[in-house]
């Protein structure tokens, strides 16, 4: 038996066992998500005023709600959000928990790293959304407003709506920039070699031109702000795999028994 068979297996726990583990991963993922979301219910009003800057900046001074309940719901729904992504950290830590006895030592050290980017990039991706693209689209849009053959059009955007806008904008830039731990996982898998990204570049970028005009701003200005840092991270990742793959090759090197004399 090799070193690496005898830890695995010196984690092995009955089934019972399992479930007790993630019972407990899952109280403190919850407990961890509604002590979140309690404290960003009581700033949720400081939070919306956040997300609502780029249409004040935009030149709208106002923003209504058409139903009773709409502020409410939508600084609930701001509570919510914001205490998931507070919380991410401590439920992507318990998930890691809950699978790392499963793994071999090379499989912890492999998946840790992308474990870290994860959150990074995302908030690279929903920074590059709120400082950048919301208010080159919110320009856009808020545009047509004016003038109507002697009837004055005017914007009245509507507080649920623009939270939906937002968020869409948020979490869609967001995911985006997932794409290199997406395709190093990939290829940690063997789903795909670095040889079969190369290859498909071409491919990839007409692919992440066609998402960026999906989820930007409908002007070509904001379309080449997202598709462009995407191309740039396939490439990101593309390099990212050739470094683990170098550090695997000389992994495997050391392992290697020495040739007899």
């Amino acid at each position: 038996m090799t070193e690496e068979h005898d830890e695995i297996d010196d984690s092995r726990a009955p089934l019972m066992d399992h479930l007790i583990e993630l019972r407990k991963r899952l109280i403190w993922s919850f407990a961890t998500l509604g002590l979140c979301f309690a404290v960003c219910l009581y700033f949720a009003r400081p939070i919306l005023s956040f997300l609502v800057h780029p249409l004040k900046a935009a030149g709208q001074d106002k923003i209504i709600y058409t139903q009773v309940f709409g502020a409410f719901l939508t600084e609930v729904k701001v509570a919510f959000f914001a205490g998931l992504m507070i919380s991410f950290p401590v439920i992507a830590n318990q998930l890691w928990q809950f699978v790392a006895p499963g793994l071999y030592r090379k499989e912890k050290k492999a998946l840790l790293p992308f474990l870290l980017a994860t959150p990074v990039l995302f908030l690279l991706g929903a920074s590059l959304a709120y400082f950048i693209a919301i208010p080159l689209a919110l320009k856009y849009l808020l545009g047509f407003s004016g003038d109507l053959g002697g009837v004055q059009q005017e914007a009245l955007p509507e507080l649920a709506n623009y939270l939906s806008f937002v968020m869409q904008f948020l979490f869609g830039f967001g995911a985006a920039f997932l794409l290199p731990v997406l395709l190093m996982l990939l290829e940690r898998a063997g789903i795909v070699t670095r040889g079969q990204l190369i290859k498909f570049r071409r491919y990839a970028i007409v692919v992440n031109f066609g998402i960026a005009m999906v989820l930007s701003p409908p002007d070509a200005g904001s379309m080449f702000l997202m598709a462009v840092p995407l191309v740039l991270l396939y490439e990101l990742a593309i390099v990212g795999i050739w470094f683990t793959e170098r550090k695997r090759k000389r992994e495997s090197a050391e392992t290697l028994p020495a040739p007899r004399a």
